[in-house]
């Protein structure tokens, strides 16, 4: 795989995207190969517990707004059926993670903006070091991240979500601890440690259980969760073809404010 690397430590995988130069940007091909790692993992019985990491200074920059952009050049309902599909795509790496049978560990270093965010949140616990952000500035786009709303408040309510969605603001690791989001921030150097640690301690519970476990926190107690997940991408989708998110992703690719006319 281009993109992503996975290494198995013991009980232990980590599934590290390697696509530094771009921060990590959800690309296909990233997607797809992140579907492809935890297709394999799912598959390998000697793994008991999954690391979800990033190589270069940031976790994950969110959906590649360049990608968003070609589409946008798109004859207009070319351009929205591709956003949904491509919004779709998002969705099915989603749900894949949240379905995923073993416990998985976010290992988020640098910053988690979007669509990055929500990746780190289908992870059952998430560990960051003490310079992570975490952002959900799509509003500030002209954009809507559906989906990553909806983690956010199935992880820490709907207060947070707020908070994240609508001003679009950056949260530091210590606002996200005291909002229980993530494990107590541990120093850049540790991240990794830190989160195979906390992925072996979830390997000393028998399969079985933990498996039903995993079942009752993300399809019972988060069973309206997939359904806002879909709700969320299609909004998502549909208002990739307005004009305020066309000016809001040109704005950003080419580093100036948008126009919002």
């Amino acid at each position: 795989m281009q993109h992503v690397d996975v290494k198995i430590h013991g009980p232990v995988a980590t599934v590290m995207m390697n696509r530094a130069d771009r921060h990590n940007a959800l690309s296909p091909r990233l997607m797809e190969e992140l579907q492809t790692a935890f297709g394999d993992i799912h598959q390998e019985g000697r793994v008991r517990a999954v690391v979800l990491a990033a190589a270069g200074e940031h976790f994950c920059a969110g959906i590649d707004l360049a990608i968003l952009d070609e589409i946008a050049r798109m004859p207009p309902q070319e351009a929205l059926q591709e956003f949904i599909h491509a919004w779709r795509h998002y969705a099915d790496l989603l749900e894949q993670i949240l379905r995923f049978p073993k416990p998985v560990i976010a290992a988020v270093d640098g910053a988690a903006i979007g669509a990055g965010l929500g990746l780190a949140l289908t992870a059952d616990l998430m560990v960051v070091s003490q310079r992570a952000t975490l952002s959900a500035a799509a509003v500030r786009r002209g954009l809507v991240d559906g989906a990553t709303t909806a983690l956010i408040a199935f992880r820490s309510g709907a207060a947070t979500a707020a908070k994240m969605m609508l001003t679009g603001e950056s949260m530091g690791a210590e606002e996200a601890y005291r909002r229980g989001l993530c494990e107590p921030p541990v120093a850049a150097e540790q991240i990794w440690v830190a989160a195979s640690d906390l992925a072996k301690v979830c390997c000393k519970a028998p399969r079985e259980a933990v498996q039903a476990t995993k079942r009752a926190l993300n399809e019972q107690i988060g069973e309206t969760l997939m359904t806002q997940i879909a709700a969320g991408i299609a909004d998502s989708a549909a208002v990739c073809s307005t004009d305020a998110a066309k000016e809001g992703v040109a704005a950003f690719l080419e580093k100036r404010d948008p126009d919002w006319l």
